[in-house]
């Protein structure tokens, strides 16, 4: 039995001992620690907290079945505040102070690209959700491959190419005015592919503008859209840009069933706040809560039962990211990075929620892409279609 003064230090090293652990543990040998970084705050914080919805729910299902070779899997979260520098920072956190297997993240590219230059320097394999940058996986200036990033989604090229060809041969539309954030990679990016494969078809730009990242303003714009009498507004921006375009377009008196988007769209945001005026409106993404697979229809019923509510695509995404990820753990040789990478590199006809996917030699998804409208304040299944574009 300890006297007084030995209690005393016995509960002193204890508490040191505690508060160490809580400042730099990394897990217990029991335990597979995964790092996820995304935007659960900022002006994206939309995009981070469905994102993050959707891994939780692969998480309780991985951990239910076992976990992965005998371990439970762990998922850290970081919050990178919606900024490059914070995604940086986190994703070095969650590799050497955390330990972390593999890292899940981000949604936007320009984060993802910042967070995976970190993890292809350390040897530690990323999956992103949903960015859908072509530089996320492969330097454009080199063309090297970056070794240890992966994806889920498709790229802006495939993305941007399937646009063109729903405008012209299913809208049966051969005019387009182009509208979309000049210094925004995904933004200028997306309009970019979209001009070279609708040009392609035959089809026409009536006019090119991209506006300043920040402006909130766009009546000018449109009044000069409006001038040159386009057929559609294609308009790849993030949903809050959206919905203050919605809004001036109305007065501006160009209806919102002219304008087509991207992925960017997709945010019950856009929704509340100007899903009337879009009404008819249509955008390429990954998912929508009706699409027609067996697999899809599963995880809504399991994310409505978790979350009462239905999943966004960021939540379907966020979900075939983990999902994915942990199948890989469970496939890998054994639980290091590089055989988790190399078993990522392997994937073939994954059944995920948003359709079959199978990891390419650019480490991109090669899976469909769906195309929503907005129908009655809500997202409804349009069509799906494989694009025709190579990275």
């Amino acid at each position: 039995m300890l006297n007084r003064r030995g209690f005393v230090g016995f509960a002193l090293a204890m508490a040191v001992g505690v508060l160490a652990c809580g400042q730099g543990c990394k897990g217990s040998s029991n335990e597979a620690v995964v790092g996820a970084y995304l935007s659960l705050s900022g002006p994206d914080s939309t995009f981070g907290t469905d994102t993050r919805d959707g891994v939780d729910l692969a998480l309780d299902e991985i951990n239910a079945k076992g976990g992965v070779k005998g371990k439970k899997v762990k998922v850290l979260y970081e919050d990178d505040k919606s900024t490059t520098q914070e995604a940086t920072n986190k994703v070095q956190q969650l590799i050497d102070r955390d330990n972390a297997l593999a890292i899940l993240g981000e949604v936007a590219s320009s984060r993802s690209m910042a967070g995976g230059l970190v993890c292809n320097k350390k040897h530690v394999p990323m999956v992103s959700p949903s960015s859908t940058a072509a530089e996320v996986t492969r330097d454009p200036k080199t063309g090297i491959l970056k070794e240890y990033v992966f994806r889920v989604c498709f790229t802006d090229d495939q993305q941007g190419d399937v646009a063109a060809r729903f405008v012209h041969d299913t809208l049966k539309k051969n005019s387009v005015a182009l509208f979309y954030v000049a210094q925004d990679t995904y933004s200028s990016g997306l309009a970019n592919t979209f001009k070279t494969s609708f040009e392609k078809l035959g089809g026409k730009i009536v006019i090119d503008k991209g506006y300043q990242k920040g402006e909130t303003n766009f009546t000018t714009y449109l009044q000069e859209i409006k001038g040159k009498s386009p057929d559609i507004i294609f308009t790849p921006v993030y949903y809050n840009d959206m919905v203050l375009i919605a809004r001036q377009a109305k007065a501006t008196d160009l209806p919102g069933s002219m304008f087509v988007g991207g992925d960017g769209w997709d945010s019950s945001d856009l929704i509340e706040g100007a899903g009337d005026l879009l009404e008819g409106a249509y955008f390429t993404n990954h998912y929508a809560p009706d699409v027609p697979w067996p697999n899809s229809q599963k995880f809504v019923a399991s994310f409505k039962a978790k979350y009462h509510r239905d999943p966004s695509s960021l939540s379907a995404q966020g979900y075939d990211a983990a999902s994915l990820l942990f199948d890989a753990m469970g496939r890998a040789t054994e639980l290091t990075p590089e055989a988790i990478k190399v078993s990522l590199a392997a994937t073939a006809n994954f059944s995920g929620a948003t359709g079959s996917l199978t990891i390419d030699k650019d480490h991109n998804a090669n899976k469909p892409i769906v195309v929503v409208q907005v129908k009655n304040k809500k997202f409804a299944y349009s069509t799906q279609l494989l694009s025709t574009a190579t990275n």
